[in-house]
């Protein structure tokens, strides 16, 4: 089962850095509802010590093959968006361009297990309760079983395998 997905915008932010490693960092800063008039990544700010890109038209789908991780992030103390980017060049200047956002705790650990780039931003209270009642329908723990307890806890089966023992050893 799939909802209807949820249109959103990612803004990233460059920002210089006080090193010779790394002379800047990107960072998704916000996520903003999707800007209809608006289809091409789009510059909101270029200066040299903050330049910010908005990323529009990234859809997010609420999938219940996923509830699992939906429950896991509405569980932690800041539920939140999960942000997936590359660096790329788009004419000419490299950006850092959002491939993917989720809010599936377990998908975004399975980009970062495959070495992809996967930042956070908290996700707004009307996403979360909505992420709520997804979870709610679909979301089922598995049950909890009884363990067997192990021979080594006593009983005639220690005394067996102390019997076998003794045996073998010539005892």
């Amino acid at each position: 089962m799939e909802t209807e997905a949820i249109r959103i915008g990612v803004i990233m932010q460059c920002t210089p850095l006080s090193s010779r490693w790394q002379p800047f960092q990107w960072l998704p800063i916000e996520i903003v509802g999707q800007v209809p008039e608006l289809n091409a990544p789009r510059c909101l700010r270029n200066d040299p010590a903050d330049t910010r890109w908005l990323f529009n038209g990234i859809d997010v789908t609420l999938c219940s093959s996923e509830a699992e991780g939906y429950f896991l992030n509405i569980s932690a103390p800041v539920p939140c968006w999960f942000i997936m980017w590359r660096i790329e060049d788009i004419d000419g200047v490299e950006l850092a361009v959002p491939k993917s956002v989720t809010l599936s705790y377990n998908e975004a650990a399975r980009l970062m297990d495959g070495g992809e780039r996967v930042d956070t931003l908290p996700a707004s209270a009307e996403i979360v309760e909505r992420l709520t009642a997804f979870t709610h329908d679909y979301y089922h723990p598995e049950p909890k079983r009884k363990h067997k307890k192990p021979s080594f806890e006593g009983g005639e089966g220690v005394a067996k395998m102390a019997r076998a023992e003794g045996d073998h050893h010539g005892g």
